[in-house]
């Protein structure tokens, strides 16, 4: 049931709107900001994001368990499928990108500099860094909002796919600080693993001698973060010049989202075969 549900979160995301209709992060920002706002959890806050996490964990935990024995598990089908959907990235980074690569193909540097502070939250001193810094955005934002979660969903089912994304809402949104940071400890372990996994992706379906090269030593450590590697990993990957205002750097945007494309190509075809050989 877990490769169908894959292939349904797909159809939802490309072919409907219901993603941006489903995802209502209020309800779960209220209920945070409640927990972390309590007088005997605020001095204790790994406890009190533990509070926070653990009862919309727990009923989905017991509404699977109800739904699963029930015809053959095709009343939980839907469920799974809201879960998984509902835990994908808020937002379209293709869409958020597309001002800047309209600005820089017109060679419009201070447009660029603009739509990508106002559109990506990124910032830089020089042409160079601004590209590169939009070049890792673009990696970080596809694999947080989509290949993480179905990783955990693949690996461990919509509980882990849900706690990824109730733990990266709280580390981005939340308003209690010492929530926030433990929020972010916790999300930099759930990112280690599929993190690692979408740069050996990379390998396989970009420039494996490159990579493998340039990031052997950082891969199995545990203090390098995610959206860093990631990025370093995009650009060796695809094996490319960072290039200057106009066509090239557009192109090498474009480089990038093919190699994620691959990528889900490749994780999709691996889940698929281990599937069929469980």
């Amino acid at each position: 049931m877990s490769f169908l549900v894959l292939l349904l979160v797909l159809l939802v995301e490309k072919l409907s709107s219901w993603r941006a209709r489903l995802q209502r992060d209020s309800l779960w920002l209220g209920w945070l900001d409640s927990v972390g706002g309590a007088p005997s959890l605020t001095a204790r806050p790994w406890l009190g994001l533990l509070v926070a996490v653990l009862p919309p964990l727990l009923l989905l935990a017991l509404l699977l368990t109800l739904l699963e024995p029930v015809a053959y598990g095709l009343l939980a089908l839907p469920v799974h499928l809201l879960v998984v959907v509902w835990s994908l990235g808020r937002g379209d980074i293709l869409r958020a990108v597309g001002p800047f690569r309209d600005a820089w193909r017109r060679e419009d540097a201070q447009g660029a500099y603009h739509v990508a502070r106002r559109d990506l939250g990124v910032q830089a001193d020089n042409d160079d860094e601004l590209l590169a810094q939009v070049q890792g955005t673009l990696v970080w934002q596809a694999y947080q909002a989509f290949f993480a979660v179905i990783f955990w969903y693949a690996l461990l089912g919509p509980v882990a796919a849900l706690t990824y994304r109730l733990l990266a809402i709280a580390a981005e949104q939340g308003r209690q600080a010492e929530l926030r940071e433990r929020a972010v400890q916790l999300r930099h372990a759930l990112d280690w693993l599929p993190a690692r996994a979408l740069v050996l992706s990379f390998a396989l379906v970009g420039n494996f001698v490159a990579v493998s090269r340039s990031l052997l030593h950082d891969l199995l450590a545990w203090d390098v973060p995610a959206a860093r590697l990631l990025a370093r990993a995009g650009y060796v990957a695809e094996d490319f010049n960072e290039g200057g205002l106009g066509a090239k750097g557009v192109a090498s945007l474009d480089a990038l989202w093919q190699l994620l494309v691959r990528s889900a190509v490749l994780w999709y075809a691996v889940f698929a075969i281990w599937t069929l050989l469980l």
